[in-house]
């Protein structure tokens, strides 16, 4: 079975072509192409609330040659998920009706809560049941908290705090407060021993920077080691020699001022990575509901 996921992030929109292979019982999803396009769509919309003309434009010659290589490699199913830029835009729905009909690709926006689902759902398999965990996932607009206590998700909020909201100023210190509230009553709530889970580009990379292996965990202290590092650097010297995308290079420092912020309200001396997105989440979804396993319920 082939599948197609697209996330159209705030700050870059990606899409993914998997074949899903089950051998010996185990379910693999081997990639056959993967493009990331550099788009800001959160720059218009969180400075003016819309996205300009010619952001537009190249959304939708983007949406064209993305419904391209989806019928190129003849997948089974695909789903199109737009995050908090799109969803919070003015003309997000009238672009969405547009590629609909003019692209004849449909596009999906999905609120915080649904983006989390999906997210969790794909970093399951990378979690201990006997552990309790605290998933932090920063994009481009919003960042999704869930607490997850025996495998399963007991408490989730997003909250419109972002790389990119944080670099254009739009980040309100009442947010803040308010996310620095849930965290720390939750934390209190459960009142046990808890890690770090994060998901993003951005924490990604920090873990390359930090010269992890999958499966190691990153202590709150390299992050801000890490981070530092990087601040010490000029935009060029980031894109030049740590080899960062010039649309990675500027969001980086805010994003991993997210994630330190949350680790230390919840008193998380660690945090896993297990290189997992929300493109990630909507192929499971996609397997699940082709295969009648359903196991996501939109709201």
């Amino acid at each position: 079975m082939k599948l197609a996921a697209i996330d159209i992030g705030s700050n870059a929109i990606r899409l993914q072509v998997t074949s899903t292979i089950r051998t010996k019982g185990q379910l693999n999803f081997k990639k056959l192409e993967y493009v990331r396009f550099p788009l800001r769509l959160g720059q218009d919309v969180f400075n003016t609330g819309s996205i300009s003309v010619a952001k537009k434009a190249k959304f939708k010659k983007l949406m064209k040659a993305f419904k391209l290589l989806i019928d190129l490699y003849e997948v089974d199913d695909y789903m199109a998920c737009a995050t908090s830029a799109m969803r919070e835009s003015k003309n997000g729905q009238e672009i969405v009706k547009e590629i609909e009909n003019d692209v004849k690709l449909k596009i999906r926006v999905i609120d915080g809560k649904n983006e989390a689902l999906l997210i969790n759902n794909a970093i399951k398999s990378f979690l201990d049941k006997k552990k309790n965990y605290l998933h932090i996932d920063v994009g481009g607009g919003s960042t999704e908290l869930t607490i997850i206590k025996g495998g399963e998700k007991v408490a989730s909020r997003s909250f419109k705090i972002g790389s990119v909201r944080r670099l254009e100023h739009h980040d309100s210190p009442i947010i803040w407060k308010n996310m620095k509230k849930w965290v720390t009553e939750k934390i209190a709530e459960y009142n046990e021993k808890i890690t770090a889970v994060g998901t993003g580009g951005n924490i990604n990379k920090i873990f390359e920077l930090a010269q992890k292996s999958s499966g190691d965990k990153m202590s709150l202290a390299k992050v801000r080691e890490v981070q530092t590092f990087i601040k010490g650097l000029s935009m060029d010297e980031r894109i030049n020699e740590l080899q960062l995308n010039p649309d990675r290079a500027d969001v980086i420092i805010p994003a991993s001022e997210i994630y330190m912020a949350v680790m230390e309200w919840s008193g998380a001396k660690n945090i896993i990575v297990p290189d997992v997105g929300l493109k990630d989440g909507i192929m499971q979804h996609l397997y699940e509901r082709n295969t009648n396993k359903q196991t996501i319920k939109f709201s």
